[in-house]
């Protein structure tokens, strides 16, 4: 095609995700220009926004420009690219070789192809064998990321870790091979180095969950007495989508998905009797990090970046009704790139739902014996990933009363490690008499919230409950009060929840009052959270510095998206948020960037095992004065009812 033709495309806004014609599309632009041979894999593909400013401006039936956004990785020479391409004028805008000590992440054909260079090595082979094991088909290998401790040489690694079926429908992970760690070039696909550091027994006791296991392993009966729960919406749904805009109650909003990020929600608003009122312009998992806190050799180099080093939206499962989802379901499909460049869709994978959720507000007057009470209803938007052996759930929630909040679910299959007969450890649980124990760890998650609370010039205030020391003041000793005190540069915008004061942060528009005079807000309000537990200097809070605070507040910068830096594979450290914030920008009255970085921590129990219960973790966003009542009075009684006097 020549250059500057222009072509159109099927999205019908700017921040609609890339679809499968224009991945296609943007990867073949970029192979012909630049000559790239099939040894160039595609680590990422997704739309390159468009500036904050022209997205706010653009009109239905407008023009635009689509560009991609491409990672690739040269296996030939070992270096990694960054391009930018117009799949609108079919041509490459930008090209630059990705410089220092850094990997894109892995893509989904390493996972394959690094199982076998292990397989097809003689020297893992020979490993194995001293642990009895000599049919490769029952083996399986995770390509866990290698960090950075030195040993990489500017190779692009994985450090294999090993588990063993006692039959094909076995659940391997009962089963791990410690002690030994295959070192494997991804680019050269091929075993650099075998780790082993002496023979553990293998566990043989298995450790399956479906049905069968029950009954047949473990001597049990499923339960009998569950009745079927139904939840029918027989005038359909209360929300409308078109394309991918939601609207739902008074609530509007877009999204997006990226192999990275997974769902992504833009410009979120609130109709306000008739004012459309902004909140989000941007909200995303920014990335994650699960350290683990055993230092035994199979084990202390676990820290893996999920996001950014695993592009955890490309993992995401295709969901299903009534076992994912439950009610009247909408799905949208994820869109993403495998390694050779070519489109892959995740089916089903962002679910759209609405559900009853109890009481909304209430009160009984007494004296005239009165009821009033409503019904919470909220909006869901989810998806779920499958890491390996873990599952981790993503779930947005909008309510009726302006709340948005964020949930996050842990399921799967705790990582496991054998320990030598009749030694103990105190990093790791015991899950069975057989040796089979998993190591204490912590999950973090870092979000980052582009708030427009009203418009796109905001402070965040620290507010913490003081209580009046005994005097005048107090000459009761009962009171105390909420003291909020404004952020005025990176440095001061470092945080961390504090039960001690109940403390929250309040992102406030000086510019916007509501009917009592006082400057309109929202709320961050941490629910659950975490510390680190590594020390400064491990290697993975080198890498991790955003988990040190769980508040960050800097200046909206395009470029800064992700908060362990955009390529946290092999990366030394000192990157992302820790660099950024060196500047000290002020953010008083500014265009800010809330990053709130969410921990959950998990030492392991015996009732995490074979599969383990969701663990949730989560916070939310509350309007503080920023209705000027309750926005949830024109909510209507329940069929009717509920209602007496």
């Amino acid at each position: 095609m020549a250059e500057g033709t222009i072509v159109s495309t099927a999205a019908a806004h700017p921040l609609d995700p890339l679809s499968a014609e224009e991945i296609s599309r943007a990867a073949g632009i970029l192979r012909e220009e630049k000559s790239l041979n099939e040894r160039v894999r595609f680590a990422g593909v997704v739309l390159n926004e468009p500036p904050k400013e022209s997205v706010l401006a653009f009109e239905k039936g407008e023009d635009f420009e689509r560009q991609a956004e491409i990672v690739a990785v040269d296996a030939n020479s070992g270096k990694s690219f960054e391009a930018v391409v117009s799949v609108t004028r079919g041509q490459v805008v930008s090209w630059e070789e990705i410089e220092g000590d850094i990997q894109p992440p892995i893509v989904l054909e390493e996972f394959d192809e690094c199982e076998q260079a292990c397989k097809d090595n003689p020297e893992y082979r020979e490993a194995l064998a001293k642990r009895g094991v000599t049919d490769m088909d029952m083996v399986i290998v995770d390509p866990w990321s290698a960090g950075s401790y030195g040993d990489e040489e500017g190779r692009r690694l994985s450090r294999a870790l090993t588990w063993v079926k006692l039959d094909p429908d076995d659940h391997a992970y009962a089963h791990p091979v410690d002690n030994l760690v295959a070192v494997v070039d991804l680019n050269e696909m091929k075993v650099v180095r075998i780790e082993d550091s002496g023979v553990v027994p293998i566990p043989k006791e298995r450790g399956n969950y479906t049905p069968e296991a029950v009954r047949d392993e473990l001597g049990g009966e499923m339960r009998r007495d569950l009745k079927p729960i139904e939840i029918s919406q027989p005038e359909g749904v209360s929300f409308e989508v078109e394309g991918h805009e939601i609207r739902w109650q008074k609530w509007r909003m877009r999204i997006g998905f990226t192999a990275r990020e997974g769902l992504v929600l833009y410009t979120v608003s609130y109709n306000d009797n008739g004012r459309e009122r902004p909140i989000l312009y941007r909200a995303s998992l920014s990335e994650m990090v699960v350290p683990y806190g055993d230092p035994r050799p199979g084990h202390f180099r676990k820290n893996a970046f999920d996001a950014g080093e695993y592009n955890v939206g490309a993992l995401a499962n295709s969901l299903e009704l009534g076992c994912d989802c439950l009610g009247e379901i909408t799905y949208f499909d994820g869109v993403v790139a495998d390694g050779a460049g070519r489109p892959l869709t995740i089916k089903n994978a962002v679910c759209l739902h609405e559900e009853d959720y109890g009481m909304l507000w209430k009160h009984f007057d007494m004296r005239s014996e009165e009821t009033e009470v409503r019904r919470s209803r909220r909006l869901i938007l989810s998806f779920v990933a499958t890491v390996a052996n873990y599952e981790y759930g993503f779930f947005w929630y909008f309510y009726q009363d302006g709340n948005i909040e964020f949930e996050g679910k842990l399921t799967g299959v705790v990582s496991t490690g054998a320990l030598p007969p009749g030694e103990e450890t105190r990093h790791g649980q015991l899950l069975n008499p057989d040796g089979l124990y998993a190591p204490i760890h912590q999950h973090f998650f870092n979000f980052r919230l582009d708030m427009d609370v009203d418009g796109n010039k905001n402070t965040v205030y620290e507010v913490n409950t003081e209580s009046v020391p005994p005097g005048d003041e107090n000459p009761h000793g009962n009171a105390y009060f909420a003291k909020a005190m404004p952020i005025k540069t990176e440095s001061e915008g470092q945080r961390n929840v504090n039960m001690a004061s109940a403390r929250y942060w309040r992102i406030v528009n000086e510019s916007s009052k509501n009917r009592v005079g006082e400057p309109v807000a929202y709320k961050l309000m941490p629910k659950t959270n975490v510390v680190p537990f590594a020390q400064p200097d491990a290697q993975v809070m080198k890498r991790a510095g955003f988990v040190k605070n769980h508040l960050w507040v800097t200046p909206y910068e395009p470029d800064e998206k992700h908060a362990g830096g955009a390529y946290p594979n092999q990366n030394p450290g000192g990157d992302g948020l820790v660099k950024w914030v060196e500047k000290d920008r002020p953010v008083e009255d500014k265009d800010v960037v809330i990053w709130y970085t969410l921990g959950a921590h998990h030492p392991a129990r015996l009732e995490d095992w074979p599969v383990m219960p969701v663990e949730y973790s989560g916070f939310m966003l509350k309007p503080e004065g920023f209705f000027d009542r309750n926005p949830a009075l024109d909510v209507p009684r329940p069929n009717g009812h509920c209602h007496n006097g």
